[in-house]
């Protein structure tokens, strides 16, 4: 028996290397690291033409025109190049989910519709094949949220590099996520189409009812605990009191417009800090998003039309639609292929400039913006002096398909750009053009 353990083990480990990335997390930065000669993006300021940025112990020390050196730097010339701030998506299940057609690699889902004591950070999968993929396009910041249920749980910010979770975290968690209940019917990821119906919205309101029943719990769970300190403690109730005092936002993922203007609604009575996620109905509801100043997470613009009748290009619109309207918004890649396809972020930003949006509010949407919304600004999404080093160069505009990242750092720590794309290629690149397959 000991025998057969050991080897059983020993087949686990075996698996776990397969599916591990060879990339080695980067070291804690040494000495000070100054990029001359570049076109700085601060996102939060004018374009810096030939500047210089300097960061060292994790930190942007200096950027501007005229920056002092440290004599002891190690000095970058960027000339032709630009530096952007890391790129941010602010909606993925990044960590949790290799591939979305092998159950054994997904593991954004618990069992049950009330789970809000879930963390989706202590699943990560630090060695996971699709981080390098990602970093080495700029995206080097993401949220990675649990699914499935009325309450997911909560999501967190996670950088790209390390060793561990723990070095994945960018600060806790950032919000409880809730999937608002489809009215008419139809399950996570439906397309619309069909007309509401009456045994859909009955279902819709019966679960809209749990949320407000799963609320009036722990609200009474933490008057019992603030009376009485030996009452049990209950996790799930326990993980929803921060939500209660308007610490944690939650974040509900609803695209219909009865969906949104309901989670509104919900948000309100409940006094909950609320934020939308999906939001393709939006534009419909713009004026009661203003109101009560309700950021988007737009769940990409790489989406097809909800109904028969919409426009080709409503996706597209959108991020243009909230900017002219002054809705906070910010665009992420959420989609069909999941974590897959987060690489392409920066080319759901530039969609929505051939639809109207500015060129520097598409940066800001995937960089500044999402940050703010998260809770993160203070940190990152931006390049200022005291925020963390998280940024890269490229060799033009990032939003642009053929731009290739060249170097980049989280925290000061370089970045690892090389990643298993990169590796099949180079590895096919050797195979001799004709060369018989072997087969009859």
């Amino acid at each position: 028996m000991p025998k057969t353990i050991l080897c059983f083990a020993c087949l686990l480990c075996l698996a776990s290397a397969a599916l591990a990335n060879p990339e080695v997390p980067g070291t804690p930065q040494k000495k000070p690291i100054a990029i001359k000669n570049a076109t700085i993006h601060p996102v939060s300021g004018p374009v810096i033409a030939g500047g210089t940025i300097v960061f060292d112990k994790g930190k942007i020390v200096a950027l501007g025109k005229e920056v002092a050196i440290p004599a002891d730097a190690e000095t970058i010339d960027a000339a032709g190049k630009q530096v952007d701030p890391g790129l941010f998506d602010g909606l993925t299940d990044l960590g949790l989910v290799e591939i979305n057609s092998i159950r054994a690699t997904i593991d954004g889902q618990e069992v049950g519709q009330l789970n809000p004591n879930v963390r989706a950070l202590v699943a990560v999968n630090p060695d996971s094949e699709i981080i390098p993929v990602t970093r080495a396009n700029g995206v080097l910041l993401a949220l990675t949220a649990p699914y499935g249920g009325l309450m997911s749980g909560r999501s967190a910010v996670i950088q790209m590099d390390g060793w561990t979770y723990e070095d994945l975290a960018l600060g806790g968690d950032a919000g409880l996520h809730i999937q608002w209940p489809q009215y008419g019917g139809g399950g996570r990821g439906r397309r619309g189409g069909a007309p509401p119906d009456e045994a859909g919205s009955s279902r819709a309101e019966q679960a809209i009812m749990q949320l407000h029943q799963a609320l009036a719990d722990a609200r009474a769970y933490g008057a019992a605990r603030k009376a009485n300190p030996s009452t049990p403690r209950d996790a799930r109730w326990e993980s929803l009191q921060d939500v209660l005092a308007g610490k944690l936002p939650v974040i509900v993922h609803a695209d219909d417009v009865r969906q949104m203007t309901a989670a509104v609604a919900f948000a309100q009575q409940e006094k909950l800090k609320l934020i939308l996620a999906g939001g393709y109905d939006a534009r419909a509801c713009l004026p009661l998003l203003k109101k009560h100043d309700v950021p988007i997470i737009i769940g990409g613009t790489y989406r097809l039309p909800r109904r028969r009748g919409d426009a080709y290009d409503a996706a597209y619109e959108l991020p243009a639609a909230l900017h002219q309207a002054g809705i906070r918004y910010c665009i992420a890649t959420q989609g069909r292929f999941g974590a897959s396809n987060v690489r392409n972020l920066p080319y759901h930003a530039a969609a929505a400039i051939g639809f109207g949006l500015p060129a520097d509010e598409a940066l800001k949407a995937i960089t500044l913006y999402p940050a703010q919304i998260l809770g993160v600004a203070d940190r990152v999404g931006s390049l200022e002096a005291g925020k963390d080093a998280t940024l890269f160069i490229a060799d033009g505009d990032p939003l642009d398909t053929p731009t290739q990242v060249t170097a980049a750092w989280i925290r000061g720590r370089t970045v690892e750009l090389n990643d298993r794309h990169k590796r099949l290629y180079h590895k096919y690149e050797q195979k001799p053009v004709g060369q018989a397959s072997g087969l009859p």
